[in-house]
C-alpha cells in the first residue's frame, strides 16, 4: 500500500494577534510539536537590530488537537519594548533552520524575504468587517485587505490592525462540500474522537458515517416528542421568510469537526492534504445541491493564500457572534432553556465554543484563560497518548466552565482606546417573557463597560450586533417578537430590550466618557454609516456608527431596496416617527454611499472597511472596499 506523503511541518499561520510593544501574541497549527524559534530585525536609531528568540515551554503553549495537529499558542514577553511606527520584519525558525520562506512561501508579498508587521503608536487606521460564509456566491472581501497591503507597503498605508466582529466561521450553516472537506482533513490529521449522548449515534466515527451526516443532521436527535422544540429552534427547521432561510442541515457538532474548519477556512495548506469527493448516499436532488456548493467552496479555497497573506502580516482580533457558534445562540431564556437542557445540543455549543477559545478568544487576551488553557491540554493530553477518545466526563467539565466563562471581552490599551464587547453570553434577559430577546449586555456588564470607558478623550467600541441599527427593520423584528416569533427574524438589537437600551444610552450621555465614540459592527450582511448626537449632554458626544458586513455574504438585494427606500420615508432625521422610538433624545443622520444610487444609505456589497481616524479619535474617512472589484466606496457626510 502506498503510503501517503509526510505532512508539512505547518497546516496553518502564523496568524498574528494581539501585539503591543513589550509583547508579541501569535498562533500556529503544526503537525508536530515544533522546535520554534522567533527572529526579529528593524531599525532603530539607524541601527539595524536582529533578535533570536527560543520559544521553548515558558512562550509557546501547545496542545494537541489530533495525533498529527497540535495548535501553538506563542506569547512571547520582551524585556525591552519594540519601537513604534517601524517595519519589523519576523521569521519563525523550525529547528534553527527553515523558515517561512520555506515553508510557506504564500505569506510573502512581492521581492519580501520575510513577512512583516508596524506597531503603531496610535490607531490611526484599521480594517474591520464580519460574516464570512465560505460558500456564499458573494467574492472574498479578505483578498481586498490583502491587495491593500500588496499596493502600498508604506507606513502610512498599514492599517493598524484587522477587527473582526462576528461570524469568523459558520459552524451552523456549512455545504456540503466543505463538510466533506472537514471529515477528509479529520481522517488525514487523526483529529480526536469523542463520545456522544443524546443523539441517535454515540459517538463522532459513528456520526460521520451515519446516514444523516450529510444535509439531514437534525435527524441524529433521537425521535421523542420532547426533542421537538429543540428540532426547530437549534437545527432551524424554523423558515425565517423576512431575512434569510435557516440551513442547519451541516451542522457542526463535534470539537474536530470545528477545528477542522478553522483549518480550512485560514490556510490554504490543508486542502492540499486532501481530495474530497461527494457522498456516495446522496439523493438526486442533494447531488444537485452539493454540485452547486462545490462551485463557490472552490473559489473561496483558491484565495486562501491572499488571506493567510493578510493574516501574517496585520494584527487579527476578533470576538464571536452567534454563527461562529449556532444561529440565534442566546437569543431568549426560553431558547437557553431549550439548547442546554439536552446533552446533545449542550456539547455541540460546547464543542464550538472551546474551539473558538483556542483559535479566536485566546489570542485577543491570553491572561484571561491560563486555567482553561491548561484544562484543554491535560484534556486532549489523555487522548493524544492512549489514541483513544476524548475522555467524556472531563469534556463535559471542561465545557460547563467554558459556557459559565465571562471573560470573553477585553479592551486595548490603544489610542483611542479599542473596547470589544462580549454580546452573546451576558444577557440581560427579558422581564415580560421567555420568549423576547434578551437585551445584549445585562447591567452587570453595562456598569463594567462605562468603568472601562470613564476619562477617554475617545474610544472605539466594538459591537457585532449595531447599537443604532436600521429603524425599519428593527421595528419589523420588534412586532415579530411582539407576536411570540423572535425566531421568525433575527430579532436581535441592541434597542429590542428597554432595560439595555436605557443604559447604553445613559452610558453615552455621562459626562466622564469619551467625546467621540466610534462604534464598529458587523452582523446585519449591508454597510452603513450613522453619525447620532445625543440631546441633553453640553458638547456631545459625537458619534459614528460604522457598520460593515459581510466580508463574504451579503443581504437579498430586492428586499435590501425596499427596507432602505421605506426606511428614508418613514424615519429621515426630521420624521415625527422618531418621537415614538428610543431615538427621540437622539439625531441620526445617515452618511451617503459615494457610488449608490439616489437616496440610498445602505451599501450592499461584500467586502471589508476601512476607518481612517484624526488625532481627536474621530474618523475622517470612511471606505468600504468591495470583493467584486469595484472601486472603494467612499461614506460620505451629508452637506
Amino acid at each position: 500500500m502506498l503510503q501517503p506523503d509526510p505532512l508539512p511541518a505547518v497546516l496553518a499561520g502564523p496568524l498574528l494577534r494581539r501585539l503591543e510593544p513589550g509583547r508579541l501574541v501569535l498562533w500556529l497549527v503544526g503537525s508536530r510539536p515544533l522546535a520554534l524559534t522567533l527572529r526579529l530585525q528593524f531599525n532603530q536609531h539607524e541601527c539595524e537590530q536582529s533578535l533570536d528568540i527560543d520559544l521553548d515551554a515558558t512562550c509557546c503553549q501547545v496542545i494537541a488537537v489530533g495525533r498529527a495537529a497540535f495548535i501553538h499558542l506563542i506569547d512571547v514577553p520582551l524585556a525591552t519594548p519594540l519601537p513604534q511606527d517601524v517595519p519589523i520584519s519576523y521569521d519563525l525558525l523550525i529547528n534553527d533552520e527553515t523558515g517561512i520562506a520555506h515553508w510557506a512561501p504564500h505569506l510573502l508579498y512581492a521581492n519580501a524575504q520575510t513577512p512583516d508587521f508596524i506597531l503603531h503608536s496610535r490607531i490611526t487606521q484599521l480594517l474591520h468587517g464580519s460574516c464570512r460564509k465560505p460558500h456564499h456566491h458573494a467574492d472574498e472581501g479578505l483578498l481586498c485587505a490583502d491587495r491593500l497591503l500588496g499596493e502600498d507597503r508604506s507606513l502610512a498605508q498599514r492599517p493598524a490592525l484587522l477587527m473582526m466582529s462576528g461570524d469568523q466561521v459558520y459552524a451552523d450553516d456549512v455545504a456540503g462540500p466543505m463538510l466533506r472537506a472537514i471529515h477528509g482533513l479529520i481522517a488525514r490529521l487523526g483529529l480526536f474522537d469523542e463520545h456522544l449522548d443524546g443523539a441517535v449515534v454515540d459517538d463522532s466515527t459513528r456520526l460521520y458515517d451515519h446516514p444523516a451526516s450529510y444535509y439531514h443532521r437534525a435527524d441524529l436527535l433521537p425521535a421523542l416528542e420532547s426533542n421537538e422544540t429543540l428540532r426547530e429552534r437549534f437545527f432551524g427547521g424554523v423558515k425565517k421568510p423576512i431575512f434569510t432561510s435557516s440551513t442547519a442541515d451541516n451542522h457542526l457538532v463535534t470539537f474536530a469537526e470545528v477545528v477542522a474548519m478553522y483549518l480550512l477556512v485560514w490556510s490554504p495548506t490543508p486542502w492540499t492534504l486532501i481530495a474530497p469527493q461527494p457522498p456516495t448516499r446522496l439523493t438526486p436532488e442533494e447531488q444537485a445541491r452539493y454540485a452547486r456548493e462545490q462551485v463557490p467552496v472552490d473559489k473561496f479555497r483558491d484565495g486562501l493564500g491572499g488571506v493567510a497573506r493578510v493574516f501574517a502580516h496585520v494584527p487579527c482580533l476578533m470576538i464571536f457572534d452567534d454563527h461562529d457558534i449556532t444561529d440565534d445562540w442566546n437569543l431568549s431564556a426560553q431558547w437557553e432553556q431549550t439548547a442546554y437542557g439536552n446533552p446533545f445540543s449542550k456539547r455541540i455549543i460546547g464543542n464550538a465554543l472551546l474551539a473558538y477559545m483556542l483559535c479566536q478568544g485566546w489570542g485577543n487576551n491570553p491572561d484571561a484563560f491560563v486555567q482553561l488553557v491548561e484544562k484543554t491540554q491535560a484534556l486532549t493530553a489523555t487522548a493524544q497518548n492512549h489514541t483513544h477518545p476524548l475522555h467524556a466526563p472531563a469534556q463535559d467539565q471542561l465545557l460547563e466552565e467554558l459556557l459559565k466563562f465571562q471573560q470573553w471581552h477585553y479592551v486595548l490599551p490603544t489610542t483611542p482606546a479599542l473596547v470589544v464587547i462580549d454580546t452573546r453570553t451576558r444577557r440581560w434577559r427579558s422581564e415580560f417573557t421567555l420568549k423576547h430577546p434578551s437585551g445584549l449586555l445585562d447591567w452587570e456588564a453595562l456598569s463594567e463597560l462605562q468603568q472601562e470607558l470613564l476619562d477617554h478623550p475617545s474610544a472605539i467600541i466594538v459591537s457585532p450586533a449595531p447599537i443604532f441599527g436600521v429603524k425599519l427593520i428593527e421595528t419589523v423584528q420588534k412586532v415579530f417578537s411582539w407576536c411570540g416569533y423572535p425566531l421568525l427574524v433575527d430579532a436581535e438589537n441592541w434597542m429590542a430590550h428597554r432595560g439595555a437600551a436605557q443604559v447604553i444610552l445613559n452610558i453615552f450621555r455621562h459626562s466622564r466618557t469619551p467625546g467621540n465614540y466610534v462604534i464598529l459592527s458587523g452582523d446585519v450582511h449591508y454597510s452603513f454609516v450613522y453619525q447620532v448626537l445625543i440631546r441633553h449632554r453640553n458638547a456631545g458626544p459625537n458619534i459614528w456608527q460604522i457598520t460593515s458586513s459581510g466580508i463574504k455574504n451579503q443581504f437579498p438585494p430586492r428586499l435590501l431596496e425596499w427596507f432602505d427606500r421605506l426606511n428614508r420615508w418613514l424615519y429621515s432625521p426630521r420624521s415625527p416617527l422618531n418621537w415614538l422610538t428610543r431615538r427621540r433624545r437622539m439625531q441620526v443622520v445617515p452618511y451617503i454611499p459615494e457610488h449608490a444610487e439616489a437616496g440610498e444609505r445602505l451599501w450592499n456589497s461584500a467586502g471589508i472597511g476601512q476607518v481612517f481616524f484624526n488625532e481627536q479619535g474621530q474618523p475622517e474617512a470612511i471606505y468600504q472596499h468591495n470583493a467584486n472589484g469595484a472601486p472603494p466606496t467612499r461614506m460620505v457626510e451629508p452637506q
